[in-house]
Formats: C-alpha cells, sequence, structure tokens
C-alpha cells in the first residue's frame, strides 16, 4: 500500500519559494563575477576599458588569448604549471595512498608511533627558514623538481587515508593472499580499485593545490624560466603598473594589460571548471560499492 503523499500547505510553497530564490541569489552572486571575467577576456580591451560590458561581449575577440599565448613567458608558465599539476598530482597521490594504506594495518610494529609522528608534524612546523635550508642540503632550490617532491606526501590526507582505508575488511586481503597474491598485488587489483572515491578526492585536492599554488616560485626559485603561472599572475595583478612587455603589446594592437591578464585568469581556471565534473561522481559513491562487507 502506498504511502499517502502530504497535501502541501501555502506555508509550505511560501518557504520553498523563499529558498529557491535565495539560493538563485547565492548562485548569481557566485557566478557572475566568473563570468564577468570570462567576456572581458573575449571583448576587445580598448572597448573594454570604456565600461559599460556586463553579460555579453560588445567587440568579440580572441586577440586577448592570441597576445597571451604568443608571450613566451606565460606560455612557458603555462607549460610549467601543466607539467607540474600532472607529475605532482601523480606522484602525491601514488605516495600518499600507500603511506596511508600502509598506517592501516593494526598489526603494523610502531603504527602507534608513526601516527604520533604524523600528527606532530602535521600540526607543528619549523617555519621557513628551516624548510628552506632543508630544500637547499637536498639540491632542490631554484630546480623544478622544488615543486614536486615536497609535496609528494600530505600528512593530512594520510590521516584521512589511514581511516578510510581501515575501514576495508580484511577478509579481502585475506582472501586475496589465500590466493596467492602479495601486497603490491593486492593493492594495485583489489585496495586501488575499491579506493576510487578517496583517490579522485585526493587527486582533486592535491591537483586543486599544484594548479594554484604561487608559494614555491617565489621563494624558492630565482630562474625566471622556472617561475609558474600563478606566481606570474600574482605578480601581475599586485603591480600598478603593467610590465613593459605587456605595455608593448597593448601599443601594438587593440589588447591591453588588463585584458591578457583577464586571458590568463580564464586560461587558469577553465582545466579545474572541465576536470571537476568528470571527478565530482566519486565524491557521493559509496566507499565499499561492490565490494563483500562484513
Amino acid at each position: 500500500m502506498k504511502a499517502k503523499k502530504r497535501k502541501r500547505t501555502r506555508e509550505d510553497w511560501i518557504m520553498d519559494s523563499v529558498i529557491y530564490i535565495f539560493s538563485v541569489i547565492v548562485l548569481f552572486i557566485t557566478i557572475y563575477p566568473f563570468y564577468y571575467v570570462f567576456v572581458l577576456s573575449f571583448n576587445d580591451g580598448l572597448d573594454a576599458s570604456l565600461g559599460g560590458i556586463y553579460w555579453l561581449p560588445r567587440e568579440f575577440t580572441l586577440e586577448n588569448f592570441t597576445q597571451f599565448f604568443n608571450d613566451m613567458k606565460w606560455l612557458t608558465a603555462l607549460l610549467l604549471t601543466v607539467l607540474r599539476t600532472l607529475l605532482g598530482t601523480l606522484l602525491g597521490v601514488l605516495f600518499t595512498t600507500l603511506v596511508a594504506y600502509g598506517l592501516s594495518f593494526k598489526d603494523l610494529l610502531g603504527r602507534k608511533w608513526y601516527m604520533t609522528f604524523v600528527i606532530i608534524c602535521m600540526y607543528f612546523s619549523g617555519g621557513i627558514i628551516p624548510y628552506y635550508t632543508v630544500l637547499r642540503s637536498l639540491h632542490l632550490i631554484d630546480t623544478f623538481w622544488v615543486y614536486v617532491i615536497p609535496g609528494m606526501l600530505n600528512l593530512f590526507y594520510i590521516t584521512i587515508g589511514r581511516t578510510f582505508f581501515e575501514g576495508i575488511p580484511e577478509s579481502l586481503r585475506e582472501s586475496a593472499k589465500i590466493d596467492g597474491a602479495g601486497e603490491f598485488r593486492i593493492f594495485r587489483s583489489i585496495i586501488m580499485p575499491i579506493s576510487k572515491p578517496f583517490m579522485a578526492t585526493l587527486a582533486l585536492f592535491v591537483g586543486v593545490g599544484h594548479w594554484n599554488n604561487w608559494y614555491d616560485s617565489t621563494f624558492f626559485i630565482k630562474t625566471k624560466t622556472l617561475r609558474t603561472m600563478p606566481y606570474l599572475l600574482m605578480e601581475v595583478i599586485n603591480q600598478s603598473q603593467a610590465p613593459s612587455d605587456l605595455n608593448a603589446a597593448a601599443h601594438q594592437s587593440s589588447t591591453t594589460s588588463l585584458s591578457i591578464q583577464l586571458s590568463a585568469m580564464v586560461v587558469s581556471v577553465v582545466p579545474i571548471i572541465f576536470i571537476y565534473p568528470f571527478l565530482q561522481r566519486y565524491f557521493v559513491t559509496g566507499m565499499m560499492v561492490g565490494a563483500v562487507k562484513e
């Protein structure tokens, strides 16, 4: 027998309407700044400086992006950022997952000491000077690897991953061992497929962290050709006057320094917007979908 639906009252309709209207307002306030930057990046730079553009480009042009990709400084920074993000995310997810999986073993010798060490290091830091000294002793200063190697292990995600792996039934590992599988085979063939929600979430957060990170370029990089795009964006935005190469480009075409900066912002944001939907489905997926449960 089907449950009888409750008749909606006038108060229900009013409350739903208020909630929907408020949600639409919040959504608009959140999205419109990004949309406005997107519109201006496709508008003629000199025309955009006159103002009055709110919804659509008044003089559509691709000159801003053409000028951006013709500038080797920006193009090199973009390629470095992409390479850093791909390599850093791959190694970060791999090593963080391996350590978290190892710490999830309840019979691990010295497990409590390892976790105590992880927690202490997660909450207490030696500061920028000792950190710089360590990187210099490892010969990572002013090299590309300073972007990748220090971020290969994230202590915060280790604690989350350990809790995640502790929820996996031990019967899965035991049955695989009976069939003759080793630890690495178990991890690759059983644990990793089950851990897609955790690994996808970890990959997204680690990847976004690498993509947006300008801190490393500021303190640990001296060579200009090794600086990433977030650093260049931060450098240009914080300057009251545009760099000379951008001003020169603006004099030679209808672009302006602001229009090229907006193009760089769009280029830096669009990849994350396109990648997120592919990983979002893992966020709501059950931890043990398709696995044996005890």
